[in-house]
């Protein structure tokens, strides 16, 4: 069981940007943005801190939006984590930042900040808006400047993973402290990321020489392999191996969901993650979360009802990605459609 629990939480829908791969508006491009008010926030916080003493974890929060510094009330959120000790990540746009809100940032305990890259400048700013490829690298050096971790998220589709080696190069080139990748997960109106099997796996091929060579020339970059995929890559380039002392029906490692993380949306609705549509478990204002992790989120640990994983040597430490999955087929425990293995 791993020490910290995390919850994503989307403190609103504010946001500069309506990204074309956003799971927010995609479903209703003409939606209002929620937000929550500062007391439900603090319910929230006590709510998390509950479930976490009882279930023996600590709690980690990854704060995101929108863009989380529009609340009004970011700054306060903030400093009731600090008071509460509880550490906690940025997940959000580069616009708002600069020198002074970085330290600030860093006064109340931010320990990283999350930007993201999802292509080279004429297709991340076609994702996003003109502008935010140039501004998303500059604002590396000022959160680095301020003594908070500078990471770099891409977000891979058909469109842009011929881009992905360059956005590496560009990362390592502006210094960023971790850079990782996860795939585009399907929206209703979107069913096919546009990648195969077989050009996925070539694509984490390519990724684990330019790794590999980065670190060799001492690059200070930390490639965090996120999707549970690089596990069978791994595996097959003899990188990974299964431990021998590994017990049966115990899972190791592979999706999070169901194991350490939950999702809390401006509305209050508890998902088992965002990723994953029809996902909602609870609501924060209305259920203990505690309770909802061994009664709702129960339905996303039957690991025997992965339909292809469950008959896989690896199913305790990858399973692929089930949002990817779901949002293809719209079962869960369906088939991740980039897996390359073929199974008994």
């Amino acid at each position: 069981m791993k020490q910290y629990f995390s919850f994503q939480w989307h403190i609103t829908d504010e946001c500069d940007q309506r990204c074309k791969h956003c799971y927010i508006f995609s479903e209703d491009a003409g939606k209002k943005p929620d937000a929550m008010t500062w007391k439900q926030m603090r319910d929230v916080v006590d709510n998390c801190r509950d479930m976490c003493e009882v279930y023996g974890r600590l709690p980690y929060v990854y704060i995101t939006g929108g863009d989380p510094i529009l609340h009004p009330d970011f700054w306060r959120l903030l400093a009731l984590l600090k008071e509460r000790d509880i550490p906690f990540t940025i997940l959000g746009n580069p616009f708002h930042l600069n020198d002074e809100v970085c330290r600030r940032l860093k006064s109340y305990g931010c320990e990283k900040y999350q930007l993201s890259l999802d292509g080279m400048r004429e297709t991340h700013d076609w994702f996003r808006k003109p502008g935010s490829f140039d501004c998303t690298l500059e604002k590396i050096a000022c959160i680095k400047q301020a003594g908070i971790r500078s990471v770099i998220m891409t977000t891979v589709s058909g469109t842009n993973i011929r881009e992905v080696p360059d956005i590496i190069d560009t990362v390592v080139r502006y210094g960023a402290d971790v850079f990782a990748f996860a795939r585009y997960c399907p929206t209703s109106e979107e069913k096919d990321t546009g990648i195969t099997p077989q050009e996925y796996r070539d694509l984490l091929a390519v990724c684990d020489a330019k790794f590999k060579a980065c670190e060799a020339a001492g690059c200070k970059t930390w490639f965090n392999k996120k999707d549970h995929l690089w596990t069978l890559y791994e595996y097959e380039t003899g990188v990974f191996k299964i431990p021998e002392n590994a017990e049966e029906g115990m899972i190791y490692g592979g999706c999070n969901c169901g194991n350490c993380h939950l999702t809390i949306l401006p509305t209050g609705d508890l998902y088992a993650c965002r990723r994953v549509r029809n996902s909602r478990v609870g609501n924060v204002f209305e259920d203990r979360i505690a309770d909802v992790w061994v009664c709702e989120m129960e339905a996303y640990r039957d690991y025997q009802k992965f339909k292809k994983c469950a008959k896989c040597e690896l199913l305790a430490w990858c399973r692929g990605c089930p949002a990817v999955a779901g949002g293809t087929s719209g079962d869960f425990y369906d088939a991740d459609p980039q897996c390359w293995k073929e199974v008994e």
